[in-house]
């Protein structure tokens, strides 16, 4: 019994030292001044930190989770989550990076037998003796909070005149295709912008695919692989006449619209045809800060969008559904923007009692899409190949005059952020 006594009187002691230290540097740790005896009766819910003189780390065990707090971010962390993340040699084959732990195999009740924090990590020692090891540093950047603070893809979200300020450079066709620093660049400004031009490239089919396969596979859908472009209407297409074009993303009638769309103008002999763009991120943006319970109904409303085509040999009906606007959920920060009123098919996956807020909120967003100093106009030529983002940039087109032949593609938008980070860039 004395031995006993002994080791909680040195537990109190140690408590009340920490909570003079923690009272002293005026932080609030919920540790409140109240006799010790007290603390016995919630041991489990109080702070401990990696040393009595140091506040970098402090943790607190709860009944299913630990919280943990560590540069300035505050984490929960599940119990089945730290054991299924073990990053030791048993669980997890660091030659293939992928995780070797039956995660079924982990019970959902497990809770860790002892925790111990240093300066850099977390040690947890589970029930069967197993130890897992965790960088502080890796634990921020992938918890949930950590993951709300990030920024998944960095943008410059812009209008005619940010752009145009911006001054960005083309890039040359021989420096894009025989120099990683020529490629890194175009990748960067595209990453960036959702935009970026290539020029000197020779104004034949067979180089602009040379150039669309610099940064990813080529994208086969029912256009086929490279596909020219002219009036004829040779496809159940507007695009395929020489009528203006309202802005509009592609292939919203993809289950997974196209990611990057090149276009490559190899002929034009005739007035009129430029190219319109528009930053639909940008547009959103401006929804969200002066609407924002619009901007919330454009991410909650499937919608279905159709493409039907009897023409020649073509026979196709294609259906896609989703929001206007797609965000990740654990930051709200947009990955898609699927806007096409040519293809946006029968509006009947919505209530009568939402649908007409959703097409309020719909002019709004229509409203900035549409607003002249959002408009970016560029004349494609010979020699001058242009990339656009599809899950961002709106792009259409003025009517044209005479004979107007373009070639281009779609490219698989996981090859090119994939070129993009064996690079070194954040995509």
């Amino acid at each position: 019994m004395g031995l006993y006594m002994g080791m909680w009187c040195r537990r109190l002691t140690h408590l009340f030292s920490s909570t003079q230290c923690l009272l002293s540097r005026g932080r609030g740790h919920r540790i409140s001044q109240q006799p010790c005896y007290r603390k016995l009766l919630s041991v489990a819910a109080r702070w401990h930190h990696t040393a009595p003189a140091s506040l970098n780390c402090a943790w607190q065990l709860h009944g299913d989770h630990l919280e943990l707090r560590y540069a300035d971010t505050l984490m929960r962390f599940d119990y089945v989550w730290l054991r299924d993340h073990c990053r030791s040699a048993s669980c997890y084959n660091t030659k293939t990076n992928q995780r070797s732990l039956d995660t079924a195999s982990v019970e959902l009740c497990i809770k860790p037998k002892t925790i111990r924090v240093d300066e850099t990590t977390l040690f947890l020692t589970w029930p069967d003796g197993h130890v897992t090891r965790y960088g502080l540093e890796w634990l921020v950047k992938n918890s949930y909070e950590g993951q709300k603070r990030q920024v998944m893809h960095p943008r410059i979200l812009w209008n005619a005149e940010i752009y145009k300020q911006a001054q960005v450079p083309s890039v040359d066709c021989q420096s894009f295709l025989q120099t990683n620093e020529g490629l890194k660049e175009f990748l960067q400004n595209f990453l960036l912008y959702g935009i970026a031009f290539v020029e000197n490239v020779p104004a034949t089919k067979e180089d602009t695919e040379i150039l669309a396969e610099r940064v990813s596979l080529i994208r086969e859908t029912i256009y086929g692989r490279m596909w020219y472009f002219t009036s004829d209407f040779s496809r159940g297409d507007t695009a395929y006449t020489k009528l203006a074009l309202d802005r509009h993303t592609d292939t919203t009638y993809f289950q997974e619209p196209c990611g990057i769309q090149v276009f490559h103008c190899l002929k034009h002999e005739g007035t009129g045809g430029r190219t319109l763009l528009v930053d639909g991120f940008y547009a959103a943006e401006q929804v969200l800060q002066q609407a924002p319970e619009e901007f919330e109904l454009l991410t909650k409303v499937p919608l279905k969008h159709e493409y039907i085509e009897n023409v020649g040999g073509c026979h196709n009906h294609m259906i896609g559904v989703g929001p206007v606007l797609n965000i990740y959920p654990w930051n709200n920060e947009l990955y898609l923007i699927r806007y096409n009123n040519y293809d946006r098919a029968v509006i009947n996956t919505v209530p009568y009692d939402v649908v007409h807020r959703w097409y309020a909120a719909h002019r709004t967003l229509t409203a900035e899409l549409r607003r002249p100093e959002n408009e970016l106009w560029v004349k494609l030529k010979p020699g001058k190949a242009l990339f656009v983002d599809n899950w961002r940039v709106l792009h259409g087109r003025e009517s044209f005059t005479g004979y107007r032949q373009l070639c281009g593609c779609y490219l698989t938008r996981d090859d090119v952020l994939n070129t993009a980070r064996f690079l070194g860039l954040q995509a």
